[in-house]
């Protein structure tokens, strides 16, 4: 059987991104390898972890676009669930997050919005469907 276990994001700094994460959404780290070069933070049946743009650069023999702030972001975006959003958005902001777009409620009745982490990847902070 095949299981969906982990989401990887290739970052600047793999301990200031931990400390982001703890920080603007209230998570708590797994795992720190050595050298700091791979972690792991406690998310839910999915792992959220983060590598090293090197120990990537090491997997990927042929390179990778790199998530940059000053870039649009990927097509990508890792989803969180929250009872309050806009307090999460303003938690995520304040920890150093981007603002990218308000919260909004959707015809569905969802409430959704958006932020950008450290590195430029896309984080939706929504209520749960």
């Amino acid at each position: 059987m095949i299981k969906f276990k982990y989401t990887i994001l290739y970052v600047k700094d793999v301990v200031k991104t931990v400390e982001f994460y703890e920080k603007a959404f209230g998570m708590q780290r797994k795992f720190v390898a050595p050298e700091n070069v791979y972690a792991e933070l406690l998310s839910g049946e999915t792992t959220l972890s983060f590598a090293s743009l090197e120990l990537a650069g090491s997997n990927l023999t042929n390179g990778f676009l790199e998530s940059d702030l000053k870039h649009k972001p990927f097509g990508i975006e890792i989803g969180f669930t929250a009872v309050d959003v806009e307090a999460t958005v303003k938690q995520a902001i304040s920890a150093g997050a981007t603002l990218v777009e308000e919260a909004k409620t959707k015809p569905w009745g969802q409430v959704v919005a958006y932020v950008r982490d450290l590195d430029g990847f896309l984080v939706e902070i929504c209520t749960e469907m």
